[in-house]
């Protein structure tokens, strides 16, 4: 517990001694802002798949859920860590810290479950195209949403029980963080690039299938050229996520060592696994043309002018 405190008040008088330290306010002002950007742009993309039907696909609504998952990281989390940030949460049977620590946990599992969704959704368009359409159905993609949500909030509720247990934090809290990387990250990591790997196996080899045929039917290159897209921006959405979250998780294997470095370092990790979440909404816009004009249009308020839900985004 030593180690802990002095980590933490190392990590409390460098940024936060007092209120007027500058540093402190510069921080808290960066912090503020990325939480905006968070919350706004998360935002664009959920009116835009709830808004335009021509965005009512599977793989959209699977976004959509990640996109909700993130928002709240924004609403919610980003609040309360500000609130927190500073103390030693980590290890106070505090209730305050331990809905921070409840919610944390929840969302972030739900984001990275809602990927490995997408990692399956992306699975079958690329390697088994013909069944696509009856595999993944809207149907199928809300009850996958709902499921990553489901487990994340039992998750959840294990981290807040775990917390309650009459015995020393030291054996409860260390259990509860290493059990939650290896479920919570470790395993969905492994899910993710076992199916990207196949993905990206079968891809390559259809690619070169492709390209060695003269004869192809304009409709079907249309088709493969919009599924590799997607299955492109969703492979680096998926490969940010993974490297913001990485330092944060490996900190909570390490846990148990009780580093003096570990807790000086692990607000920030947590900071920077947080900040993945405004990432996203930027990546779509970047990489689909349909994202971009449906965030004008809701930006300068011509979804407000008129019915425009069936317009055609692509064009």
């Amino acid at each position: 517990n030593t180690d802990r405190i002095h980590g933490w008040q190392a990590f409390d008088f460098l940024l936060c001694d007092s209120q007027q330290n500058k540093l402190c306010v510069l921080l808290y002002v960066v912090l503020i802002s990325l939480m905006l950007i968070t919350i706004c742009g998360n935002l664009l993309v959920i009116i835009s798949i709830i808004y335009f039907r021509y965005l009512h696909t599977p793989t959209n609504y699977l976004i959509l859920s990640l996109a909700v998952a993130d928002l709240l990281i924004g609403a919610l989390i980003f609040p309360l860590s500000m609130t927190f940030s500073l103390k030693p949460c980590m290890y106070i049977k505090n209730f305050f810290c331990n809905l921070r620590n409840t919610f944390d946990i929840t969302i972030s599992v739900s984001s990275l479950l809602n990927l490995c969704c997408i990692s399956v959704d992306r699975y079958y368009a690329v390697c088994h195209p013909l069944i696509y359409k009856t595999k993944i159905t809207d149907c199928v993609a809300v009850k996958m949403g709902l499921g990553s949500w489901a487990v994340a909030i039992l998750s959840g509720t294990f981290v807040f029980l775990m917390f309650f247990i009459p015995d020393e934090c030291d054996t409860s809290c260390t259990f509860t963080l290493v059990v939650t990387s290896m479920v919570g990250y470790y395993i969905p990591t492994i899910v993710l690039l076992s199916m990207y790997s196949k993905i990206l196996v079968v891809a390559l080899r259809q690619a070169r299938s492709i390209h060695n045929k003269t004869s192809q039917n304009t409709k079907s290159k249309a088709v493969s050229s919009k599924e590799r897209k997607a299955t492109k921006t969703m492979t680096i959405v998926i490969g940010i996520f993974l490297i913001f979250w990485v330092p944060v998780f490996l900190s909570y294997s390490f846990y148990p060592l009780d580093s003096f470095i570990l807790y000086v370092l692990l607000e920030p990790f947590n900071w920077f696994s947080l900040s993945n979440s405004m990432l996203n909404p930027f990546i779509y816009a970047f990489f689909y043309t349909w994202f971009r004009r449906a965030f004008k249009m809701i930006i300068s308020g011509k979804i407000f002018q008129g019915d425009v839900t069936n317009i055609k985004l692509y064009q």
